[in-house]
């Protein structure tokens, strides 16, 4: 496997290159993933805790407009957005967001390739980090991922020393990259880079996705379901958190008169008016109902149509959750039950 390193001090130059030439070099904090910006000092560690949002947003935003369109006395002109110029660099990513790319493409190209995400993705190089943290949330192991997971990820990054980094290339865009700048980087040793590998914890595998798909199968109309929906508070907060959730809705908003434009929002199928239709029949007419298509649509409905689990094992919902609900907890028993 190919491998170069480069130090901390020319990391620094060459994300100011990056930036200076039009990409966004998104890194992790605390809070989220964020702009590096040019004044800001870059600090990356394998031991920084999972920020509290995924970069979804980056590649699959809050809120965007499809089209634009102004009203004539007759007719509609419309305007199309243009997302060609958009250029990102996620550097030092976990690997339970690194893998989130690959997943959504699967539900974005499935029917209808979806241009908005693809073109993101496409001008995308993921630099994950491998990630020597983990809480009493965290189940990547259980997903099928790990801490060490190349899922995803053009590069792996891994920690040598504080001042040191090996870039363990992954996939051609990834090559193509360093390639490019590769005034940063030395020849690397990757015996010296198993070793950090080595030491690096793996959480305890806490279920069988196969198994709880199996029970899944079997049990829509479970009374399982009712006990969850005595807690969930129907807020939203485990779909937007999620690195993979991606429900959407689309709305016509008029800025005035004449002019307006088509927006895709972030949506969540926890909330009531999810399924309500224009009637005012709604499918999914109680918590229960909505909390089993969650779990439902991660571990079976997803994997019946993708061969793919809707999970990434980052524990974001349940950390988040304002009553507690531990999306673990809950599969683990579903796990038990069969």
């Amino acid at each position: 496997m190919e491998e170069k390193i480069i130090t901390k001090e020319n990391l620094v130059r060459l994300s100011a290159d990056l930036v200076n030439e039009g990409y966004n070099v998104i890194v992790p904090n605390e809070r989220g993933y964020s702009l590096h910006q040019l004044d800001s000092e870059l600090n990356l560690s394998e031991k920084t805790t999972l920020p509290k949002n995924s970069f979804k947003s980056y590649v699959f935003p809050k809120t965007e407009p499809v089209f634009y369109y102004k009203k004539g006395q007759r007719d509609y002109q419309f305007v199309d957005v243009n997302l060609q110029n958009v250029k990102n660099i996620f550097l030092a990513a976990k690997p339970c967001d690194a893998a989130s790319i690959d997943i959504l493409s699967k539900v974005f190209n499935w029917d209808y390739k979806d241009e908005f995400f693809d073109i993101r993705a496409d001008n995308s190089v993921v630099i994950s980090m491998a990630c020597s943290t983990s809480d009493e949330y965290c189940f990547c192991t259980s997903v099928g991922l790990s801490p060490t997971s190349t899922k995803g990820a053009d590069i792996l990054m891994l920690p040598l020393s504080s001042d040191k980094y090996a870039f363990r290339i992954i996939t051609d865009k990834g090559k193509s990259l360093i390639e490019k700048y590769s005034g940063y980087f030395s020849e690397g040793n990757p015996a010296e880079s198993d070793k950090v590998l080595e030491g690096i914890k793996v959480p305890e595998k806490k279920f069988d996705k196969d198994k709880v798909k199996e029970w899944l199968d079997n049990n829509f109309e479970n009374e399982f379901w009712n006990g969850i929906a005595t807690t969930c508070l129907a807020c939203g907060q485990c779909a937007f958190s999620c690195p993979v959730c991606h429900c959407f809705d689309i709305v016509d908003e008029d800025d005035n008169y004449l002019t307006g434009r088509r927006m895709k929002n972030w949506d969540s199928c926890q909330f009531p008016v999810f399924t309500q239709h224009a009637s005012g029949h709604n499918p999914r007419d109680t918590q229960a109902k909505r909390y089993r298509q969650r779990i439902n649509h991660k571990f079976k409905y997803y994997v019946d149509k993708f061969g793919e689990v809707l999970c990434t094992g980052c524990g974001r919902c349940s950390r988040g959750c304002p009553v507690s609900i531990d999306i673990k907890e809950i599969v683990t028993e579903i796990n038990n039950l069969n």
